[in-house]
């Protein structure tokens, strides 16, 4: 972790992204987290992709961490905007990345493929449901995701969180954790240090509350541009409630897919098994040249 460095980037007029680098590689990476979590949910998979020789960017997007927590821009087309603007207005990337998204992640993970298609030569995503697909819709309305409809009401949820961002976060972490050992008290306590900035737990809600607006843009951009060509890898935990679908539901939006669930997992992945991910993503880049087409 000593050669990561850290930036920040003014994407907009009041909106700046936060976010770390590792590696020299000609080839680079993009890692995008999920809610509750940040940039460091990825701490040990960045130094692996490093020392297999790719530039690795892991940023913390709109409204986490320590990226701003601006009113609006949560529908997930914005804040792979954002990320666009990170990588090539910014860091001066001008070659096509792999993009790799976890939860919230994936879901920015796959506009941004949608958005620039010739900008992206394999995507990953892990462990969520993607708004607009069957999958999505089924899992909706499933008690055990039961915090989607809690994080879509307004003003109640950060009443009841605020004060309490610790708590709240270890207990959506306990949920859904095959390894409780994977997140030490000092990663949730860098967790919990983050959403409970002002701003910051409302921010990360608002993303879940722009999901109707996600449904939308993804089914629209399906009729008017079709399936994505690039590879896709889904990655399932072993016990996670996705896991098993994971691939059915890609297969909606993609035409070529490849799926794997990684061992002593669910939905953390990247923190309870990151050697396996790491050894999944390195074969999947293996795969296919990691150039445009």
């Amino acid at each position: 972790m000593t050669n990561i460095k850290h930036g920040t980037a003014d994407i907009e007029p009041g909106t700046r992204i936060h976010y770390v680098t590792a590696g020299e590689g000609q080839r680079t990476v993009v890692l995008l987290h999920g809610f509750p979590q940040t940039w460091w949910a990825w701490r040990h998979i960045i130094p692996r992709l490093a020392e297999a020789g790719f530039r690795v960017v892991a940023p913390d997007y709109r409204g986490a961490g320590h990226s701003s927590h601006p009113p609006s821009g949560y529908d997930k087309r914005t804040m792979a905007a954002d990320i666009h603007r990170l990588l090539h207005a910014h860091l001066g990337i001008k070659e096509a990345v792999a993009m790799v998204g976890h939860d919230i992640g994936l879901m920015v993970a796959y506009a941004y493929a949608q958005a620039y298609r010739d900008l992206v030569t394999h995507l990953v995503v892990a462990d969520a449901p993607l708004p607009g697909t069957q999958i999505f819709d089924r899992m909706r309305v499933d008690p055990r995701v039961w915090q989607f409809a809690f994080h879509s009401v307004r003003d109640i949820p950060e009443m009841l969180i605020a004060g309490r961002e610790r708590l709240y976060i270890q207990a959506m972490i306990s949920a859904r954790i095959y390894d409780p050992s994977a997140i030490s008290e000092a990663d949730l306590d860098i967790y919990a240090s983050a959403y409970a900035m002002p701003g910051a737990m409302r921010a990360g809600l608002e993303v879940y509350r722009a999901f109707d607006r996600d449904v939308d843009d993804n089914r629209a951009v399906i009729k008017q541009s079709g399936k994505l060509t690039m590879p896709v890898l889904t990655v399932g935990g072993e016990i996670s409630t996705l896991g098993p679908v994971m691939g059915e539901m890609m297969t909606e939006v993609a035409d070529h897919v490849t799926s794997v669930r990684v061992p002593g997992t669910a939905h953390f992945i990247a923190e309870e098994n990151p050697a396996a991910m790491t050894a999944e993503l390195l074969d999947f880049f293996g795969s296919s040249p990691l150039s445009s087409t």
